[in-house]
């Protein structure tokens, strides 16, 4: 079984940063695409930031400049550096992974996620 696993998230305040992170466990060949998405209620579930097993990288225009994704490929883990966050950053912040396994086929998982809070 497969399990992505999420921690760091918080409280701050405006401008303030936090580190996210992300590991990967269970019977995993390779790991293709990893990232985050949020959620605001009512909305449509946003891709905020995405690292493919190439390391090309992909962000929400919204977070470009203040967010930064790193992977460890070894240690199946996926991090997310927020700088300069802002009010509307709050959010359920959840890991994905496009995971092969052992086992021979590609699926998509999804970790419980962390949440997020901005505010004075």
């Amino acid at each position: 079984q497969v399990q992505l696993v999420e921690s760091g998230g918080g409280l701050v305040q405006p401008g303030g940063s936090l580190r996210l992170s992300c590991a990967a466990s269970g019977n995993i060949f390779s790991i293709g695409t990893m990232g985050w998405y949020r959620q605001a209620p009512g909305t449509e579930r946003e891709m905020v930031a995405l690292m493919h097993r190439t390391g090309r990288t992909e962000y929400a225009d919204s977070v470009k400049g203040r967010f930064t994704i790193s992977r460890d490929y070894a240690k199946k883990t996926v991090d997310l550096q927020m700088n300069s966050l802002k009010p509307e950053d709050t959010d359920v912040y959840v890991c994905h992974g496009q995971i092969y396994s052992s086992w021979g086929r590609w699926s998509d998982h999804w970790g419980q996620g962390t949440q997020v809070t901005v505010s004075s």
